[in-house]
């Protein structure tokens, strides 16, 4: 799964889509709502400088800024972040950028709970952009370990119920079953490294190189508006909106729930495309969740699902399901990698890793040249001063005049991430192979010791691009680690905790340079952006494997095919952690030969998209995105076109209301499907099952039952 922050932020474009990759497309983000955020940036000049209009506002201490009211309000969000993002990762692994809901939900508590104490006398401080700021950071922090701790992907991979299905390295030696425990000692090891890696760089990244990260300014501009006297009047229409869709969400879901009561029943079942499709899976499962999800990614990744969808599920499983018997034995349970799952999960990967490639390459690039020009073409001399200035070098914008100020007001000596890195790394070397006995200690310390380049690279090139390759250093890990361990030593369930140290250390520090730059365009304080990104990080490191251990205990057959949580990159990740360390030999007849053919067709279909320019590349689809419905069906691509073509009718009848209220009722749907999974999870720890099984039948079908019934 990619996310990115974000489809998965949610990986940068790629964010959005892939949870691996997505907030990628790890999606991931880092979003795809980055990507539309940003156009609308580029469009669109400022009709005065920002900070003018709140030039006569006093700009708080860092200390004022972290309030035990922001801290309050992120912990709830957190929760129900977390939960929405659980459900995500478990079920398609497309996760959508959440900046929006946390920044619009933040506004909408704290402005509330101030609007108490101010009516009672009691409001001692007043409600600022970078408390708000504080909010947004800490809880895409928390909610963002669900994604980068692997519980929809490496981390469930190593499970039992995931090996099972792979039927591949299935032995004791590669197996770790989720324990509360280990899962929250592993997450607290490997989840701060990131941000002390790149710290001491935020000034060179920032001021220096003068990088973008399109997600982290597109966020500062929607926590700007917020605070404007028209922004806020606005924001409070917007909150109002999500509200109404969050109810209507929420009670949509609660009364879905009672027409459940057993396999293949309710409304996610209804075979609205006909029986033939419901068999392959072409259906609209009446999910508020994924509608809301497809009205945030942008119109071209839910095409390119749809046709990835067809392709696979529409023509290649049909006729090669045709060759059962031929190409791999029937005998073979439909779960078994020697039948035709394998050639679902592995021409996917394939697909995967072919565009994780292409896209590690371009970013690459760019990371290379951008350094390039930063160091010598332009000379040693800063884009923006820190020690000095010619006049040639004379700030000429009062914004950043204002911003350079504040950001480097506060401080953060440079031998403190550099000694907490190196204390963490010797405690986690320590300490990794107690939980994971097959992850050597010098494996680990050679991570370690090259991890900090590869989270500046990934830092860097989020920067350019809005690109976070979290997922693909984590697939290098995998195959890299796992083959260095090897079959016999546990090298499936090393390569897959490798996965989990590396994406852990880039992915959060990518989060962390988007938040900075955050916070250098709101006045926040770097300082109160730091701890709002560690005691948000803790937060996760306790919150995602709670609400993970909710799932797993309350939905036995969580992790299963066809099941309502089939967490399909589980299985991805372990398939390839397996073919890292056992090679190609296993595969069914013909698989290798497809593989090769579509890892080529994906490097090949991004380069024509690089060559022929945006213009004509917004009609060519997206192969990460294509991938993505391989293994796990047509149906969430279908609730997300639906999404899409909403979004699209309402742009059309009144462009400049969508835009500003689209985001608020595609969270509103978001979070309140989200939160259902809640109450549903109690409800089935309790036993307290649905009253009602809605099915749907043949007619031919239906005389049969009628007959048995009868007789």
């Amino acid at each position: 799964m990619e996310r990115s922050t974000s489809v998965s932020k949610r990986e940068n474009n790629h964010q959005v889509y892939d949870t691996e990759a997505i907030n990628g497309v790890d999606n991931n983000d880092k979003d795809m709502k980055g990507e539309r955020g940003v156009q609308d940036l580029n469009t669109a000049e400022p009709p005065e400088s920002v900070e003018r209009i709140f030039e006569v506002l006093e700009v708080p201490s860092w200390k004022q800024q972290l309030t035990v009211r922001a801290f309050i309000i992120s912990f709830i969000l957190s929760i129900l972040f977390t939960f929405i993002v659980m459900k995500l990762n478990l079920t398609t692994g497309i996760i959508p950028s959440l900046n929006i809901s946390a920044g619009l939900l933040g506004f909408f508590f704290v402005k509330t709970w101030t609007k108490f104490l101010d009516k009672s006398g009691l409001l001692r401080q007043p409600f600022t952009r970078q408390e708000n700021t504080v909010i947004q950071t800490c809880v895409v922090a928390s909610s963002g370990i669900a994604f980068s701790g692997g519980f929809g992907s490496y981390l469930f991979g190593m499970s039992e119920t995931i090996a099972k299905q792979a039927t591949e390295a299935n032995d004791p030696s590669n197996i770790k079953n989720p324990a509360l425990g280990w899962m929250i000692g592993f997450l607290f090891i490997v989840s701060f490294l990131g941000l002390f890696s790149v710290l001491p760089l935020r000034k060179i990244m920032i001021l220096d190189f003068k990088l973008v990260y399109p997600s982290g300014t597109a966020t500062a501009y929607l926590i700007n508006s917020f605070h404007t006297p028209r922004g806020a009047k606005l924001a409070k229409k917007q909150v109002k909106t999500l509200g109404k869709f969050f109810s209507f969400s929420f009670l949509w879901s609660f009364f879905q729930w009672f027409f459940t009561g057993g396999d293949q029943c309710g409304f996610t079942a209804f075979p609205s495309l006909g029986l033939k499709a419901y068999q392959n899976r072409f259906y609209f499962d009446f999910s508020a969740l994924y509608v809301g999800v497809g009205m945030i990614c942008p119109y071209l990744v839910n095409i390119s699902l749809l046709v990835g969808a067809i392709l696979s599920w529409g023509i290649m499983w049909p006729l090669i399901g045709n060759q059962k018997g031929n190409w791999y034995s029937a005998e073979f349970k439909q779960s078994s990698l020697h039948g035709l799952q394998g050639y679902r999960v592995f021409i996917g990967i394939a697909m995967i890793l072919g565009d994780g490639l292409y896209n590690f390459v371009k970013v690459l690039k760019h990371t290379l040249t951008g350094l390039y020009r930063d160091f010598f073409v332009k000379g040693s001399q800063p884009t923006i001063p820190i020690t000095g200035q010619t006049p040639q070098e004379k700030i000429k914008s009062f914004d950043d005049q204002r911003r350079t100020q504040l950001f480097l007001r506060d401080d953060i000596p440079s031998c403190f991430p550099v000694v907490f890195y190196c204390g963490i790394a010797v405690i986690s070397t320590a300490v990794l192979p107690h939980i994971f006995p097959q992850l050597r200690w010098y494996y680990i310390a050679v991570m370690y010791a090259i991890a900090p380049v590869l989270a500046f690279c990934n830092a860097y090139g989020c920067g350019l691009t809005d690109w976070s390759l979290a997922s693909t250093y984590g697939k290098l890990a995998i195959f890299s680690i796992g083959a260095w361990a090897g079959a016999s030593q546990g090298g499936v369930l090393a390569g897959l905790a490798a996965c989990g140290v590396m994406m852990n250390i880039v992915s959060t520090a990518s989060d962390l340079m988007q938040d900075f730059k955050t916070g250098y365009m709101t006045l926040s304080s770097p300082k109160s952006m730091f701890v709002s990104q560690v005691i948000g990080t803790a937060m996760g490191c306790v919150i995602s494997p709670c609400v993970f251990w909710i799932f797993v205990n309350a939905f036995k057959d969580l992790g299963t095919d066809g099941s309502e949580y089939p967490a399909p990159y589980a299985i991805i990740y372990r398939s390839m952690s397996i073919l890292g360390v056992k090679g190609f030999g296993s595969l069914p007849k013909h698989c290798l030969t497809l593989c090769y053919v579509f890892f080529a067709g994906a490097m090949l279909v991004n380069a024509v998209r690089d060559l022929v320019g945006p213009r004509v590349a917004k009609y060519i689809p997206i192969p990460m995105a294509m991938a993505i419905p391989f293994y796990i069906g047509p149906y969430f691509a279908i609730d997300m076109c639906v999404g899409s073509f909403i979004l699209f009718v309402w742009q059309k009848l009144n462009r400049a209301k969508a835009d500003a209220f689209g985001p608020a009722v595609a969270s509103g749907l978001i979070c309140g499907d989200g939160l259902w999974t809640l109450p549903s999870s109690i409800l089935a720890l309790a036993g307290v099952n649905p009253p009602i099984c809605m099915k749907f039948l043949s007619r031919k079908t239906n005389i049969m039952v009628d007959g048995f019934l009868n007789s």
